[in-house]
């Protein structure tokens, strides 16, 4: 029996519909004297929790400041959150595909203080046709029930939907459960995103 035809895509924020717009990684470094690259590396323990929408992010940040004594604001710490830019290109891939009947759905692993820059601030809920954001799940990529609690809410059969991510684990975990999924990285290009779309069989032009 042959697969579905796909009625639905997936598609992962960072690195596939946003790119980073300063360099994060030079301001979070730069918030402590020494030790810079495991200052970040504990802000990026401290931020799991509330992927999965346990504890505030702000006050994560605020105990990693305290704890490296940093003399930076929470205010500084938490901006480069805030520094990313959505690809033109890939909202217009989106908006072409929803014209033509396809459901476009944001799946992204975020916390909530991020979330609410995404949707509230920058409006990503008119791109798509529903977002789900890890936080408000209370799961995150690349769990396989992250997937299922989607398939939950699309009810649409998995081999119909379509997964696009720049994490190789998020395209496994998506692979478990059946859905179709593919590795896409912004940094390979515009035409390389358009290509992978139609393989699957979908409409976007020549």
């Amino acid at each position: 029996m042959s697969s579905p035809a796909v009625s639905a895509v997936l598609f992962d924020a960072d690195g596939v519909v946003q790119r980073p717009s300063r360099d994060w990684w030079s301001r979070l470094t730069a918030l402590v004297p020494t030790g810079g690259e495991a200052f970040v590396a504990d802000l990026m323990r401290a931020e799991k929790p509330a992927l999965v929408g346990k504890g505030d992010f702000r006050d994560a940040v605020a105990d990693v400041l305290r704890r490296w004594n940093s003399p930076a604001s929470l205010a500084d710490a938490l901006e480069p959150w805030s520094w990313f830019d959505t690809e033109p290109a890939v909202i217009s891939l989106i908006q072409s595909l929803r014209t033509a009947g396809i459901g476009c759905h944001l799946a992204t692993n975020q916390q909530a203080y991020r979330r609410a820059i995404m949707q509230d601030e920058r409006g990503y809920g008119a791109w798509f046709d529903q977002t789900f954001y890890s936080c408000d799940l209370g799961l995150a990529k690349p769990d396989p029930a992250y997937f299922r609690a989607i398939l939950g809410a699309l009810r649409v059969p998995a081999p119909a939907v379509l997964f696009i991510d720049d994490n190789e684990d998020n395209v496994a975990g998506a692979l478990s459960v059946g859905l179709r999924a593919e590795y896409y990285d912004l940094s390979a290009g515009i035409p390389a995103l358009a290509d992978l779309l139609r393989r699957h069989g979908l409409p976007i032009p020549a």
